[in-house]
């Protein structure tokens, strides 16, 4: 169901990889303000602390921060963490709160993107890490940046 994002990536969790095994993707529309979307486009959005949830088949997103838009509406600006209505189709929603109610599941944001002139949200369908999970992890990534050493450094030598 995971689609592959044209555009450039303007914010992304990389905490959601470390704490979480993501198994599916979904992109999924943002319903924006004028200077929300001029922030987003100039790269002032953090996910780190944003979660979704699902309410009445509608899908939103709390805890997005969205700076301020300098040069917008100084004396009425918008909230920066204000829950946001994110847009898909019913059958994603459904599909993802079923998804969702499993035990363990949750939906987790990975990446604030602009396709087409629109903002994207990239969401994930993520199970929890236990601890022992993450350490395992980590010593797989060192374990390849060592072999990744070794053949550089043999590269060079056969030069």
């Amino acid at each position: 169901m995971g689609k592959k994002n044209d555009g450039k990536v303007l914010a992304q969790n990389k905490k959601a990889s470390h704490d979480y095994f993501i198994e599916d993707t979904f992109e999924a529309g943002m319903v924006l303000t004028g200077t929300e979307i001029k922030s987003v486009r100039n790269a002032r959005a953090n996910i780190g602390d944003a979660f979704a949830t699902i309410r009445n088949g509608e899908i939103f997103i709390h805890n997005m921060h969205i700076s301020p838009f300098e040069q917008g509406n100084r004396n009425n600006p918008s909230d920066p963490t204000r829950t946001r209505k994110l847009l898909m189709h019913k059958a994603q929603i459904s599909k993802l709160l079923g998804l969702a109610k499993q035990e363990g599941y949750t939906i987790v944001p990975l990446k604030v993107y602009v396709r087409n002139g629109y903002a994207k949200l990239l969401l994930g369908l993520g199970r929890g890490k236990k601890q022992y999970d993450k350490r395992e992890a980590a010593a797989k990534r060192d374990a390849q940046r060592d072999i990744q050493r070794v053949l550089r450094e043999k590269q060079k030598i056969a030069r």
